[in-house]
């Protein structure tokens, strides 16, 4: 994977964990909120954290200090 390849990548999965943010405060916002769904997305949320750690340590050169 090339460094342009893991910056597209990084974008896209910004832009998601942005959009699964807004979804899940507009879920909990309103007044019937399902537990099972609010918990689905959040849990897909972290994922996408994790993933985006994982490629930005890719592009970070490991230096010993």
């Amino acid at each position: 994977m090339t460094t342009e390849d893991i910056m597209r990548r990084l974008e896209i999965l910004r832009v998601e964990h942005r959009d699964l943010d807004s979804a899940i405060m507009a879920l909990s916002d309103s007044g019937t909120s399902d537990q099972l769904q609010l918990a689905r997305l959040k849990k897909r949320k972290l994922l996408l954290r994790d993933e985006i750690a994982m490629l930005e340590d890719h592009l970070v050169p490991d230096i010993i200090a």
